[in-house]
């Protein structure tokens, strides 16, 4: 399913990829990639029993992704080990760990560059792009969505106090 009219990129309409979550309903599973020891998996299942709060962005390497990145793990550094708080891009994972130890960020990144899933999955895939959507999306401990933003205009920030308000009441 695709799905019109949710977003733009700079103007210019965009169309969505896959369904969109339900606030109430689990979490679709995923595996996504990260650079630990080596290329590493990180599910669904790893993220359950704390709060999770996934930061979804187009690219490390914009501006606007930095930025959001970078608040995001400055203002959940408070929280320290209560949640877990997680940066998904299609980055490759090896560009991810480079800009985390460029910018001294804490919070883990994950890709989504092997199937894509998370992105179908989630809804957040941008057709025309192959990206994902600037995003945040909320858990609870059990794999429950119970927040989700999709950001109008990809080139402009999410809502970072609506999603940490909301954050702060899983705590």
């Amino acid at each position: 399913m695709s799905r019109s009219g949710v977003i733009t990129f700079k103007g210019n309409p965009m169309t969505l990829e896959g369904d969109e979550l339900t606030v109430g309903g689990p979490a679709p599973d995923f595996t996504l990639h990260f650079a630990g020891n080596g290329l590493e998996t990180l599910t669904l299942a790893d993220l359950k029993g704390k709060p999770t709060i996934i930061s979804v962005v187009p690219s490390l390497d914009t501006p606007t992704c930095a930025i959001q990145t970078k608040r995001f793990n400055q203002e959940l550094a408070a929280m320290g080990d209560s949640i877990n708080a997680v940066t998904v891009s299609r980055d490759l994972p090896f560009a991810q760990k480079r800009f985390c130890g460029a910018e001294d960020i804490n919070m883990k990144t994950a890709s989504d560059y092997q199937t894509h899933d998370f992105g179908r999955d989630y809804g957040l895939t941008i057709a025309e792009l192959k990206l994902l959507a600037r995003a945040v999306v909320l858990l609870d401990a059990d794999g429950k969505v119970v927040y989700t933003q999709i950001v109008p205009e990809v080139a402009e920030e999410p809502d970072y106090d609506a999603a940490l308000a909301e954050l702060k009441k899983l705590v």
